[in-house]
Order: C-alpha cells, then sequence, then structure tokens
C-alpha cells in the first residue's frame, strides 16, 4: 500500500520509539526525510544519524537523545498536510514555544528551521514543530 504522507509516518515512527525509551529508530529516508533529519541533528533534537542502503530503498537509523532520563523531543506535530497544506510568509514566522521549540520550513532555498528561514526573509511550507 502507498503511503500518502511519508514525512508524517517518520515523525510519528520517532514520537512512538521516544515513548517507548528505545535508544534508536530506523526510518526509510528520500532527499526531504534526509533534510529534516539533519535539521534535527543539527538544533540538537536527535543525535546521529546514519544511512545504509538495501535493493534500491534507503534507510537511516536514528539515534535518540535523553536527558536526564526523560526524552529531548517533548512533542513533535506535522503541520502541513496532504489535506490542507500551510505556507507561510516570512513575516509570519514566529517562535514556536518561546523560541523553546524548533518550527521546520520547505523554502525555495531548501528546508530551513523557522530562525533561518526568518532571518534570510524567505517563506515556505510549515512542514511540522518540535518541541
Amino acid at each position: 500500500m502507498a503511503m500518502s504522507d511519508p514525512v508524517a509516518d517518520v515523525l510519528t515512527r520517532i514520537r512512538n520509539a521516544q515513548s517507548a525509551m528505545h535508544d534508536d529508530v530506523e526510518v526509510p529516508v528520500s532527499k526531504l526525510i534526509e533534510s529534516i533529519l539533519n535539521i534535527l541533528k543539527v538544533e540538537g533534537f536527535i543525535g546521529n544519524v546514519s544511512y545504509k542502503e538495501d535493493q534500491k530503498k534507503r534507510y537511516a537509523k536514528v539515534i535518540l537523545k535523553y536527558y536526564e532520563g526523560e526524552p529531548v523531543i517533548r512533542g513533535i506535530q506535522k503541520v502541513s498536510k496532504p489535506g490542507r497544506r500551510i505556507y507561510l510568509k516570512w513575516k509570519q514566522i514566529f517562535p514556536t514555544l518561546n523560541n523553546i521549540g524548533l518550527s521546520i520550513i520547505s523554502t525555495p532555498k531548501g528546508m530551513l528551521s523557522g530562525k533561518e528561514a526568518k532571518f534570510q526573509n524567505v517563506g515556505g511550507e510549515y512542514i511540522c514543530k518540535v518541541w
């Protein structure tokens, strides 16, 4: 069965693995998902990401981070969905949870965090928010 929203699937896998206190999770990867994982890694929400290829399919092994026994990712939510896309101009980008969280935006300059998109004065599709 074809998946209609692979980004939501990856976010759900990460959320479920963190709530079950797993050390890592394996997710299918595309260029879009690879850039989302890279942003999460740079911002410190996940640990290392390693990639492997298995008969035309690429997978990423995501190492999850914990701080004092609690997951670093408290919540992760897909905002723009296949049935309702959400687009933001750069002036509409505001801090997520008073700069505690992170928003990920797909822009013409590539996938950027909300802070970086605001700094570069570029808007785009509001993919997800993480806190």
